[in-house]
């Protein structure tokens, strides 16, 4: 009998104890630990990545105005670069197996903050005190915020914790609220898809939305997978389920997919833009997918909510403040405007190239040879030299001239 019902008794207490953690997270003091474990690796990860981005920058921009034949490849600044890149993205991936999803989302910002101060430092220009202030007041104000936001994002963070088992990772992947929220994201990226393929509607929300709705499947995977090697780390092997190999495809194929609306985005508009707008969405959904498939904050109290949020405010208005004061490139035109001259086709219309208008005309490019034109525009005409050949008594010219007037 007791045999018998020795099975029954360990089975029954595991839900009770994924209940206990999620119901009454703020009892487990390790809980707080995790969580700040997982944001210092955040914060570290995205520190050393934007320093990683702009040692390669400075690597091409040394190149590019030196005459040194070398590719940028050969450089050991740009090397460097690209091993604190990878031990950047290496630190914001092992942080997910800390702390829940919808915490480490938001640090994000910590890499546009780093981005405004090195390009702050790195100034080449002398600016005035007044002209610098003018200039950068908004990046200052925007710095602040971005800091104030991540300092509550930390403090009022979701506390749920659960280890990221192939089981537990399936209960969630089967549950009902993910896959009702699955099947509103498909729709609604359908029907994005639909509209940006089809009708050419390039605006810049719908190309980051696709890239946010993706990039929420994307942390939600990349999640398990770091949790599950975590897991598997601490003595319980979880890579030989066929649900971590499931989980770490879809992360490779939704990351693919959104770098590659990224590229189709920066190509239309600009990177400041792209870095604002892109911070709020993928944040949004990010938020969204982790508080539905891992229950964020569930057991959360309504003042942890409420501060998460204004935490995310905040964050959200200093990103878009240090973004938006960004110098926007002015590109090069390679030809002459001509839209001071009315009537004249240019090269800004849709597709129209400036060519010869041969209209039994002498004149070349946009101008044209018109009778109701003023005579400053009609097209020369050679002079007719005449030329005495005494000799033998010869007087026709060499060459045949002929003159053009304007009743031709």
């Amino acid at each position: 009998m007791e045999g018998g019902n020795s099975p029954s008794l360990q089975l029954q207490p595991l839900p009770l104890a994924t209940a206990a953690v999620s119901v009454q997270p703020h009892t487990d003091s390790f809980s707080y630990k995790e969580n700040l474990i997982g944001a210092l690796l955040a914060i570290f990860g995205h520190l050393v990545s934007s320093i990683a981005l702009n040692l390669q920058k400075y690597s091409h921009i040394r190149l590019a105005g030196s005459k040194d034949p070398r590719a940028y490849f050969k450089t050991k600044t740009w090397w460097s670069g690209l091993f604190l890149l990878v031990l950047g993205e290496l630190g914001v991936f092992s942080s997910y197996a800390f702390a829940p999803l919808s915490l480490i989302v938001p640090l994000s910002a910590v890499s546009v903050v780093a981005s405004a101060i090195i390009g702050i430092i790195f100034i080449k220009e002398k600016w005035k005190p007044k002209e610098f202030l003018r200039r950068y007041v908004l990046s200052f104000v925007g710095c602040g915020l971005a800091i104030v936001g991540t300092y509550l994002l930390v403090t009022f963070g979701p506390n749920s914790h659960e280890k990221m088992t192939a089981e537990n990772i399936t209960r969630h992947l089967v549950s009902w609220p993910f896959l009702l929220y699955t099947l509103v994201e498909i729709i609604v990226f359908c029907l994005l898809l639909y509209f940006y393929k089809e009708r050419n509607a390039n605006y810049i929300v719908i190309i980051l939305l696709l890239v946010a709705l993706l990039g929420s499947m994307t942390v939600v995977t990349v999640k398990a997978v770091a949790g599950m090697i975590l897991v598997s780390i601490q003595g319980t092997l979880q890579l030989d389920s066929p649900i971590f190999y499931i989980m770490l495809v879809c992360m490779i194929a939704t990351a693919i997919y959104q770098a590659t609306f990224l590229a189709q985005a920066s190509q239309l508009y600009d990177s400041a833009q792209i870095s604002s707008i892109g911070y709020i969405l993928s944040t949004t959904a990010a938020i969204s997918a982790g508080a539905t498939f891992y229950l964020d904050f569930m057991g959360e109290d309504v003042l942890h909510i409420c501060m998460f949020a204004l935490g995310c405010l905040i964050a959200f208005l200093g990103v878009f403040l240090i973004t938006r004061n960004r110098k926007k490139p002015v590109p090069f035109e390679p030809y002459i405007s001509m839209d001071a001259m009315p009537g004249m086709q240019n090269m800004h219309d849709k597709g129209i190239a400036v060519q010869p208008d041969l209209k039994a005309s002498f004149s070349y490019g946009a101008l044209e040879n018109n009778d109701s034109m003023p005579e400053i525009y009609t097209p020369a005409t050679l002079p007719i030299v005449q030329e005495q050949h005494g000799s033998k008594g010869v007087s026709a010219p060499p060459y045949r001239v002929l003159e053009h007037s304007k009743k031709e």
